[in-house]
């Protein structure tokens, strides 16, 4: 709409120009046809009814809403300038001013065009997640036929096919197939995640190298992609104790400009120079438009929405971003957020033989186990290259499991597995187990016949990430706790493996909250980063729940900020994105309120006895530029690396 009345307006503005006397003064021609006095008030009049109508509905408006602003001071400057324009063509003033107007409401068009590009540009997030996901998808019928419908129309339990490169149509679940596929889109995380049968995909990724066959399990607004364009909506429209500072100055603008306005126009006035009162009235209420002030915040606050949801940071509360600047301790459980909640082999002993021969029959004997601690050891043998086929394979409930390799009958189990046969641990293996025991790692013991020949010690594995967000927080000068329901050598373990500074062991659900509390007390501003139903009351309770990505409802529902991923590294991007748009947003309201400290007295003609003045459309000019500079500086946001390095980088 800005862009039209800005071309029209401009378009009429020319011959507005070309027909002004002050004009023809300045370059010395003259214009003389039937009619060339009707040009002014004819083109003038439409300019200032259509090109000014937006101006002059938003600023009716405003007054109706007693909300006085932009819209208003725009709407009486070029009121009063049209009303002196024509009061000049009916000989009651002597001012060539319709080309001021003319020129006047087409910056002022320029200007509003403009500013609604930027913010436009800004809220491209939304159009961007939009377009992740494919017009069509390849949907399988019962017969095994696949079709193409519209994605629309898919339902849940629909069976689609996913070809190589392809997006995902909708959330849904593996039920065929492997692949990795690209979330980057929605976690930020630049490297492919490789998926098989079972594993769910989000609506909007790609499978990047290989066709898969995924179930519909939520489609249309269910769809977490949906779900994440909300949060990037409201995240846009919400706001923030920063934008309430630039409302009020706005507001307060308005008053200091119709004050200076009034003072302006009694002064000159009484000086015997009523035209140029008319003047300077108009060039007051035009370069004090507080274009600059309503801009400098709502566009921090789209672009950093926008770069936020692009890095997988998802914002719920303007404000949670907002204390993320000034946090002074950021408290992780442990469950879901450090850990992987993948077990792995952390230390081996034997007996008799080598480590890697225990790795290698251990791997065998579990080889057909589906137990987490299972898959640990196979995977430790998979990573050694040393596999052994078992036969005769047997679980045993609580006991752990048996096969026969090479020949001999081999168990693998716990305590209870020694306690069954009336086994004892060997001495050999003392000090090896009391120190697994000691940081409360599982141990599992190779059992041959009745012969111990090595044990195997399993822990949690702690995310590599998890090393470089605490590294990290702690080069920032941010205190790093922790909390968990384990018992007290087993975080500590933990916390010293991560260098954590503090740790909160064997507390119980119900008391994380207070543990958050007890922080407070000691005067931190607390951050809370958590994924489950028991964290909830302790992520509303901090100043600042941070919610991971594949957490549940609740938790998520209790946070002002999700990490779209599980990495722990976006802590730090978070407050890294605070302190950027916090910045930029006292930076644009600095320039903003500092530029109309000098222009409304330059404007009003305080230095005119020196013979500096201000027309009216030198006023818009500098008042435009001044929207332009905000708008460039608050683009600026865009530099700003989120982009955690890889671990160990």
């Amino acid at each position: 709409m800005f862009r039209r009345r800005f071309w029209w307006s401009l378009l009429l503005t020319v011959p507005l120009v070309a027909t002004s006397h002050m004009v023809m003064d300045w370059f010395g021609y003259t214009l003389d046809f039937p009619g060339v006095d009707l040009v002014g008030p004819v083109l003038g009049t439409f300019v200032f009814l259509w090109g000014g109508w937006p101006f002059l509905t938003g600023g009716v408006q405003e007054a109706k809403d007693r909300q006085p602003g932009m819209m208003l001071l725009i709407a009486m400057a070029i009121t009063v300038a049209y009303s002196a324009s024509m009061a000049t063509s009916l000989g009651w003033f002597d001012l060539d001013f319709w080309w001021e107007l003319g020129a006047l409401i087409s910056i002022m068009l320029l200007g509003h065009w403009q500013e609604m590009k930027a913010l436009g540009q800004a809220q491209d997030a939304l159009a961007a997640l939009a377009a992740l996901l494919p017009d069509e998808a390849d949907r399988i019928n019962p017969d095994g036929s696949t079709e193409t419908v519209p994605a629309g129309t898919l339902a849940v339990g629909d069976l689609v096919l996913v070809r190589a490169g392809g997006n995902v149509p909708a959330d849904g679940k593996i039920t065929e197939g492997e692949a990795e596929l690209d979330e980057s889109m929605i976690t930020g995380e630049s490297r492919p995640v490789a998926k098989s049968a079972g594993d769910t995909v989000t609506a909007g990724t790609i499978a990047t190298d290989s066709s898969i066959r995924v179930e519909v399990t939520a489609v249309g607004d269910d769809t977490a992609l949906a779900g994440i364009g909300r949060l990037v909506a409201e995240a846009q429209a919400s706001g923030s104790r920063t934008q309430v500072l630039a409302d009020r100055a706005a507001a307060l603008l308005f008053y200091v400009a119709a004050g200076s306005a009034i003072i302006t126009a009694i002064v000159w006035t009484v000086v015997g120079s009523p035209d140029e009162a008319v003047i300077r009235v108009v060039t007051v209420l035009v370069i004090s438009c507080p274009h600059a002030l309503g801009l400098a915040i709502p566009l921090t606050t789209s672009l950093s929405s926008a770069m936020a949801a692009r890095n997988g940071i998802l914002i719920k509360d303007r404000r949670a971003l907002e204390a993320s600047r000034t946090l002074d301790a950021v408290l992780f459980d442990k469950t879901g957020t450090l850990p992987k909640g993948q077990h792995t082999v952390i230390g081996v002993a034997t007996t008799t033989g080598t480590t890697e021969d225990v790795v290698r029959i251990a791997a065998a004997v579990e080889a057909d186990s589906e137990h987490p601690l299972a898959r640990a050891i196979v995977r430790a043998a998979e990573d050694t290259g040393a596999r052994s086929h078992a036969t005769d394979f047997r679980s045993i409930t609580g006991r752990g499991v048996e096969a026969t390799v090479d020949g001999d009958r081999y168990a693998v189990g716990g305590p209870a597995r020694l306690r069954q046969r009336d086994l004892t641990s060997p001495v050999q293996l003392a000090e090896d187990i009391a120190a697994w025991t000691g940081r409360g790692a599982a141990v599992l013991y190779l059992v041959r016949d009745t012969d111990i020949i090595g044990a195997l010690a399993l822990e949690d594995e702690i995310r590599p990430e998890a090393r470089e967000a605490i590294d990290d927080l702690h080069r920032i000068g941010r205190k790093v706790v922790m909390i968990t329901g384990d018992a007290q050598q087993v975080a500590d373990a933990v916390a010293a493996d991560l260098g954590v500074d503090e740790v909160f062991a064997e507390v119980l659900p119900e008391d994380k909250a207070n543990k958050v509390a007890e922080l407070q007390e000691r005067g931190l501003t607390v951050a809370m980063v958590g994924d489950g139903v028991n964290d909830a009351p302790a992520l509303a309770c901090a100043d600042v729940g941070i919610a991971i990505g594949a957490g549940t409802d609740v938790a998520i529902e209790s946070a002002g900020l999700i990490l779209a991923s599980s990495d722990p590294r976006g802590v730090l991007s978070i407050i890294t994105l605070a302190k950027a748009t916090y910045r930029k947003s006292l930076q644009n309201l600095t320039w903003a309120a500092g530029y109309n400290i000098i222009a409304i007295p330059l404007a009003a003609g305080a230095l005119q006895w020196a013979g500096i003045s201000m027309p009216p459309a030198v006023g818009a000019i500098l008042m435009s530029i001044s929207t332009i500079v905000v708008a460039l500086n608050a683009q600026l946001l865009r530099r700003v690396d989120l982009k955690p390095t890889e671990p160990g980088r």
